[in-house]
């Protein structure tokens, strides 16, 4: 489609990005009302909300609006399933320029639908503003379907800490295309499209998860999440964690240690949980570490030391200090 966002107008655009979407039996009421409906058959609904700002969270030169879109759903539908959830609805809000083109704003459509569609989610609805620079909104919803939510609150010492999906590829990715390169084409993709595995979450859930998380911070910073709110201490041994040949690769290329990727690294929306030791796991899950006592404060500690350098990312700090 031609021409820019001021020249199609606010409803005509609306008309555009709707007119993309797919639905699912738990919509019951769509886009193009004062407000959607959606079936929450447990009678609680799961929530949560991101924001991505153009510059900050994603740069047009590295990402087409697609990834974007995908990238924007993914990192809500994981945050649903790290609840033990199953990811239902998704409501975009856009602020975007005038003299952007129309095709942008419908690409970051096409995305957030075809990554709703992976999780079995849809989106329902949202709002489109104009604005300098490019924000994009999500709040996504979740429905427990009978469980109990799988808090940050529940690790108790003795018990297993696992993870299941990628975890430093983003960062590899990143760091890949912060020198102007587009390859090993496999952690490029990882940066700009990330896959959680959403069904990992309710069945962790279902298999008597004490705590749960999704790697977005990195994951010594959202295991340290869980040893505050569970009042413990955490030990990740890394022997136990598998590190690519292509990640040992690249982090030789640019002078880092790739460790350092898979302990900080973020954005990659994997899930790590805490489950007691008689649980008997999947295979794709990977036991990296144990729940301890806390020797002074609730920590993360990597091979019974503290980490020394850095632990993760904050929005309004940038990294975390180990």
């Amino acid at each position: 489609m031609k021409g820019t966002v001021g020249e199609l107008g606010e409803f005509g655009l609306i008309r555009e990005l709707t007119s993309r979407l797919t639905t699912t039996p738990a919509v019951r009421i769509g886009p193009g009302d004062d407000a959607a409906v959606v079936a929450a058959p447990d009678r609680r609904v799961v929530a949560t909300t991101d924001i991505l700002v153009e510059g900050r969270h994603f740069r047009r030169d590295w990402s087409t609006a697609y990834d974007v879109g995908r990238k924007a759903a993914a990192q809500n539908l994981a945050d649903i399933a790290a609840m033990g959830a199953v990811p239902t609805a998704l409501l975009l809000g856009l602020v975007v320029p005038a003299e952007c083109p129309v095709t942008w704003p419908t690409e970051l459509m096409d995305g957030l639908r075809d990554e709703c569609q992976v999780a079995g989610a849809a989106v329902v609805g949202g709002d489109v503003v104009g604005g300098d620079t490019i924000t994009v909104s999500v709040t996504a919803l979740g429905d427990l379907r009978g469980q109990e939510p799988v808090t940050r609150a529940g690790a108790r010492p003795g018990d297993l800490v696992a993870v299941i999906g990628w975890l430093g590829w983003s960062a590899a990715g990143f760091a890949v295309l912060s020198r102007g390169f587009r390859s090993p084409r496999a952690f490029v993709e990882a940066h700009r499209r990330p896959e959680p595995p959403y069904h990992a979450g309710p069945a962790a859930a279902g298999l008597g998860a004490s705590a749960m998380c999704d790697v977005s911070d990195g994951l010594i910073a959202d295991l340290g999440h869980i040893a505050e709110a569970s009042k413990v201490r955490i030990d990740i041994r890394s022997a136990q964690i598998d590190i690519p040949s292509q990640m040992n690769d690249i982090g030789q290329a640019v002078g880092v240690d790739p460790l350092q990727w898979v302990l900080t690294g973020g954005e990659d929306h994997a899930i790590v949980a805490t489950f007691p030791p008689d649980v008997k796991l999947p295979a794709r899950w990977k036991v990296i570490g144990e729940v301890l006592h806390p020797s002074a404060l609730p920590q993360v500690t990597v091979d019974g030391a503290p980490w020394t350098s850095s632990g993760g990312w904050d929005h309004f700090g940038g990294e975390i200090e180990g």
